[in-house]
């Protein structure tokens, strides 16, 4: 009888023991939101920034110089945040994760507190400085929060949250100086980082195996690396490369080896070329971001109403184009990175061109400012994917760093550019330099290779290729 009951009890407890929970998506749902309030508060300023010309008498230089100072700062620490991250313990890591987002929420706050341009300058460092941590902190998470065939889906959420962000700050600051003023526009947006450090702190650890949240079994698949299988159940990435042979004859698709030493992360053109290519593209984004508002309100004269949604127009379609491009990276093209890369680079360029001059029509510059963002966003997703099939865990945040580095720091030129072509040309400039950039990042993109990533085990003639 004893024995029986036993046996019963084992029976009932055996499911439960093997129940698989799935708290790595309320990790993933925390760094959503933690990420979208994280670029909206470097995304108000933009709307800030007529007022803090008119109450300061700042030139578009300036100006322009302001805006920059925060991309400077972020790229500054990308690198070597990125080796803090790899020699640090797990548990370090997770708390400097959540002192960084306290520190960019006590940044936000001060920005209203300013009284001259140095300390506008100050705070905008500091801001920088604070925030360019957590990129690498996301990413890191979910590199080791995430299974191999979930990760595309992760980071595509990831970088969705990045122009959430942007989209949702029309709005908010419209209502916000309607009701208070533009100094308040800096205390909304202090708010929600506070909250959500301190639930960070509750749910989250940088490793799975750590936290009381996870269970076993959803631990045992997190750490399974196999990849997501094509449409034949033993099909392997290797084989459904080779299904689209004119594309990646143009696409340089070939095995490379993975880095798996900070020296080789150094030393890849892969890398470096790729990061200069983000900052093209970075730099686009930032200016839409920061100048937008200024262009619609003082070249094309539209009121706040039909600003907001203006200024709005780009991050809808960039939302649109991120998870449009990872759907079509992972499922259509098995995993290849630079076609949407490459496109969303050659369809910039276009709408820049087609924006010059543009009417004053709030329909055309919906339109084309929308579908301007879908461009700019369907490629972003690989920027941030590519590093990932060439690296190791261990040395991803590296790479990634140098992407995010070199990315940021080139965008953060193109602000400080457009408010010296502005004192000197007009918006016409402007939107060329912009075809330029995305130019620019076309050939850089066409000089890179897509990755088939080999390992150890296979060869030195696997690697030759």
């Amino acid at each position: 009888m004893n024995n029986a009951e036993s046996v019963v009890a084992d029976a009932k407890a055996a499911p439960l023991a093997q129940k698989r929970t799935g708290h790595r998506w309320i990790v993933m749902g925390l760094i959503f939101c933690i990420w979208a309030i994280a670029c909206a508060d470097r995304a108000n300023f933009g709307f800030a920034l007529p007022y803090l010309k008119k109450e300061y008498g700042i030139t578009n230089t300036q100006a322009g110089l302001i805006v920059s100072l925060f991309s400077f700062a972020y790229g500054f620490v990308q690198i070597p945040v990125g080796l803090l991250y790899k020699r640090l313990s797990e548990k370090t890591t997770g708390f400097l994760f959540s002192v960084f987002m306290i520190l960019t929420s006590v940044f936000t706050g001060l920005m209203g507190t300013t009284s001259s341009v140095f300390l506008l300058q100050a705070y905008r460092v500091g801001l920088g400085l604070s925030e360019g941590p957590l990129g690498i902190g996301c990413t890191n998470v979910i590199n080791r929060w995430f299974p191999a065939k979930e990760k595309g889906t992760a980071t595509g959420l990831w970088i969705a949250a990045s122009k959430l962000g942007p989209l949702i700050v029309p709005s908010v600051c419209i209502v916000v100086i309607q009701l208070w003023g533009w100094r308040e526009i800096f205390y909304v947006f202090a708010v929600p980082g506070l909250v959500l450090a301190v639930v960070w702190m509750v749910l989250v650890t940088n490793s799975p195996s750590e936290n009381r949240f996870c269970s076993e079994a959803e631990q045992r698949y997190i750490a399974d690396d196999t990849p997501r299988q094509g449409r034949g159940a033993t099909a392997s990435r290797r084989n459904e490369v080779a299904r689209i042979p004119y594309l990646d004859a143009f696409n340089r698709t070939k095995p490379v080896a993975q880095l798996e030493t900070i020296r080789q992360v150094f030393g890849s053109w892969n890398i470096l070329g790729v990061a200069i290519g983000y900052g093209c593209m970075i730099g686009i984004s930032n200016i839409f971001m920061s100048w937008m508002p200024t262009y619609l309100v003082t070249v094309k004269g539209f009121a706040s109403v039909k600003m907001g949604f203006l200024a709005s127009a780009p991050f809808i379609g960039a939302v649109a184009g991120n998870m449009l491009g990872g759907v079509i990276s992972d499922r259509l093209l098995a995993g290849r990175r630079k076609p949407m890369m490459m496109l969303g680079a050659l369809g910039t360029m276009l709408m820049m061109l087609l924006l010059i001059d543009a009417p004053d029509s709030v329909a055309y510059l919906g339109v084309a400012l929308m579908l301007a963002g879908l461009m700019l966003g369907i490629g972003f997703a690989g920027y941030s994917a590519y590093p990932m099939g060439l690296a190791t865990k261990s040395t991803y945040p590296t790479a990634f760093g140098i992407v995010n580095c070199v990315g940021q720091i080139g965008g953060a030129c193109a602000p400080l550019v457009v408010g010296i072509l502005l004192d000197k040309f007009s918006w016409t400039s402007v939107f060329l330099y912009m075809v330029g950039t995305a130019l620019l990042c076309l050939l850089l993109l066409f000089s890179v290779a897509e990755p088939i990533a080999t390992r150890r085990g296979d060869g030195p003639q696997a690697r030759a290729k």
